[in-house]
């Protein structure tokens, strides 16, 4: 059974950073396309990055930079490094998984992943 278990949430201030983790169970996440998205209230959940293959890496535009997705393969986790945050970011972050080429064709299409998390909520405060 696949299970994707997020954690690392919480609260930042404007300027700060997080790290969210992504503990996958019951499979290798090096199969999959592994996505980042999020979701803030009353919006649309948006893709935010991905990795594929455990090393390739893919990141939504308006990101520019600040932030970055990692794996440890020991653990059979991954990571997104938030850096220089907004009061924007604030959302409830969510891992999925879906088939290995997703990331790199149409990994925005949400529809496509097989798997999800729970998800983490991050506020961050001016």
């Amino acid at each position: 059974q696949v299970q994707l278990v997020e954690s690392g949430g919480g609260s930042a201030q404007a300027g700060g950073s997080l790290r969210l983790s992504c503990a996958v169970f019951g499979v290798d996440y090096r199969w999959f396309c592994m996505g980042w998205f999020r979701q803030a209230p009353g919006k649309e959940r948006e893709w935010v990055a991905g990795i594929s293959g455990g090393s390739s890496t893919y990141y939504a535009d308006f990101l520019k930079g600040r932030f970055t997705v990692s794996q440890d393969n020991a653990k059979n986790t991954l990571y997104l490094q938030m850096n220089s945050l907004k009061p924007e970011d604030t959302a409830m972050y969510y891992c999925a998984a879906g088939p290995g080429a997703l990331c790199s064709s149409t990994p925005a299409d949400m529809r496509k992943y097989n798997y999800w998390g729970q998800g983490t909520q991050v506020t961050v405060s001016s």
